[in-house]
């Protein structure tokens, strides 16, 4: 039994210096935590106990006793969206799939017994086999398979990043939108309102004959009309703070949160960025994780070619013991026989020489290559684009504020003076009130346009093709009008 056992420590000996990957404790996150918090300054944690999740609640109930601003929206999402944590365990997959990469595979322990008959033809013997199999080429090639499981793992981290940046775009984005439903709303009803007041006083004033059919039939229809803008706002602004409620991950009385009244304010100047292709090719997520992808490819393809003619490869030590014994049950009579060596067993490459597995093996590491060029040439594309989108919606949006409000608000306030005047009647005067709401309302969607371009701008700078622009580009919001049924 020496033989054997001096085998079984050296196969044993090998597998301890193999050198296996440990888990990190966290799943990973750091490195996912730290880009988080350097792309866009928020933290981001791995619920994995009750304990944690509990905490992480905590503090969303305590950022949900203030209106939402549009940072503390994107915190809140960090935090308590389950789906996020979802590509977290995802995440500790991998990690797991990383240490298992690096462990050697099982050695197979192989028990026989025979019986038969004697060489002497006097009596019988019984054998007793034992066989240790380990694969040695799956030993021997256990650093390089780690090396590639380990760039995988790390490939999942900005992976994982990714998916963080893309998802608070996504929260900006339904925030954005939200909080501008719940203005127009307010807006259209405080309009509703005047327009209510103006239609009673019309009314009263026919009573006595002082306003004709006609005129009054006007401010109704004008009523009419906004009433039914607000019912459509009421329902648009529903829908939008769903779509924010169900980002940020809340149910229950949470669901209860405030959000501003109106947007921000449009800053007194754009930002400058001189050359956003170089600022999107270094930032860019998606193009580190393609990086990456042909890095391990290339390793997979060496790989994939030293190992092509010789596939499998096991070392075995054998230990057989025969007990013969003669004719008679004397127990002297009994001879014992052991043998003990080793067996190699090799896969011949007759008819698969590896051919068709280094082909593929090239194949998909040329395919990762022209996949990051068009990526590359798409990302400085999609980077200048969304430049010119942000800086057209904020000239777009500061021409509204300075100029087109201005004019509106002018040329109402003196059509009310001379209306009072009697020097106009009231259809001229629904009408420039009519067109000073028109004003109000594109000017707020042009507001929320310039908001949207910049979620669109630091989404094509950090993340890119991974996120769906908001789609402010293509037309400038027409003004909104109210039939006057004329």
């Amino acid at each position: 039994m020496k033989a054997p056992a001096n085998l079984a420590a050296a196969v044993l000996a090998s597998l301890l210096a193999a050198g296996c990957a440990k888990f990190t404790g966290d799943g990973g996150m750091a490195p996912v935590t730290e880009g988080v918090r350097r792309e866009i300054g928020k933290e981001v944690a791995k619920h994995a106990s009750p304990e944690a999740l509990r905490a992480a609640h905590g503090r969303v109930q305590a950022m949900l006793t203030e209106p939402l601003s549009e940072d503390t929206a994107v915190q809140i999402a960090l935090l308590s969206n389950r789906g996020l944590q979802a590509s977290y365990n995802d995440l500790g997959i991998s990690e797991a799939d990383y240490v298992q990469a690096t462990l050697p595979a099982n050695p197979s322990l192989v028990v026989s017994r025979a019986f038969g008959t004697a060489a002497s033809g006097t009596g019988s013997f019984v054998g007793l086999g034992l066989q240790l199999v380990g694969n040695l080429l799956s030993l021997a090639t256990l650093p390089r398979k780690a090396e590639i499981a380990k760039r995988e793992f790390e490939e999942e981290r900005y992976r994982a990043i990714a998916t963080t940046l893309t998802f608070a775009v996504d929260v900006r984005r339904a925030w954005v939108r939200a909080v501008a439903a719940r203005q127009r709303l307010a807006l259209l009803e405080d309009v509703r309102l005047s327009a209510d007041a103006s239609a009673s006083l019309m009314k009263q004033l026919g009573e006595t004959g002082a306003v004709n059919k006609l005129d009054q039939g006007r401010v109704a229809a004008f009523y009419a009309d906004i009433s039914a803008q607000v019912g459509l706002a009421r329902l648009t602004a529903q829908r939008e703070r769903e779509s924010l409620t169900r980002l940020l991950g809340l149910w229950g009385s949470d669901i209860e949160y405030k959000l501003p009244a109106t947007l921000p304010k449009l800053p007194v100047s754009a930002r400058m960025l001189t050359d956003v292709e170089v600022e999107a090719m270094r930032r860019r997520t998606d193009l580190l994780i393609l990086r990456y992808e042909i890095e391990t490819l290339a390793k997979s393809v060496g790989f994939v070619n030293a190992t092509r003619y010789v596939s499998f490869l096991e070392l075995g030590g054998v230990y057989d013991n025969e007990r013969e014994s003669g004719e008679q049950a004397d127990p002297g009579n009994v001879t014992n026989v052991n043998r003990a060596g080793l067996s190699l067993a090799i896969s011949i490459p007759i008819f698969d020489t590896g051919e068709a597995r280094l082909g593929a093996a090239r194949e998909t590491y040329m395919r990762a290559v022209n996949r990051l060029a068009e990526r590359s040439i798409n990302a400085r594309s999609e980077a200048r684009a969304a430049y010119a989108t942000y800086r057209g919606s904020y000239d777009i949006a500061r021409y509204y504020q300075t100029k087109i409000l201005p004019l509106r608000r002018q040329n109402s306030a003196e059509a009310l003076l001379r209306y009072n005047g009697m020097l106009i009647d009231v259809l001229e005067l629904l009408i420039e009130e009519r067109e000073r709401i028109s004003a109000s309302l594109a000017a707020q969607d042009a507001l929320r346009d310039y908001l949207l371009a910049d979620a669109d701008l630091e989404a094509a700078l950090i993340v890119g093709g991974t996120v769906p622009p908001s789609g402010v580009i293509n037309t400038v919001p027409p003004p909104q009008t109210f039939p006057l049924g004329i």
